[in-house]
């Protein structure tokens, strides 16, 4: 089962305070704060990486693959995707917790 784009757009408005924005990848979504891939959304499902300053915030939550062979990150279920203030926050912790972005290398130009 893939993504419906109307959960996709339903979790960027729960986080709609942020810099967010989701990118498709392999048929599901990468979620993307300041350019940082924080997360993803697979299966109509919303799931955060780790970080041990998002775990401590979030307590005791669940989590679950992605996809077949991913690392567990952590589920964040319905209930909690309606709370927003909750939602951003970790969103918040989880984004200064992980590393920036490496620049991008400058395209070579093409050969005629």
């Amino acid at each position: 089962m893939s993504t419906d784009r109307a959960f996709v757009d339903y979790v960027l408005e729960q986080l709609s305070s942020q810099d967010m924005r989701a990118k498709p990848m392999f048929g599901e979504y990468g979620l993307y704060c300041k350019d940082t891939i924080i997360g993803l959304i697979c299966d109509n499902t919303l799931f955060i990486k780790p970080t041990d300053e998002g775990v401590a915030f979030a307590g005791r939550i669940g989590r679950g693959e992605p996809y077949p062979g991913a690392k567990p990150q952590l589920k964040i279920s319905k209930a909690r995707l309606a709370d927003t203030a909750w939602l951003e926050q970790l969103v918040d912790i989880t984004t200064a917790a992980l590393p920036a972005p490496k620049p991008k290398k400058p395209k070579a130009p093409k050969k005629s």
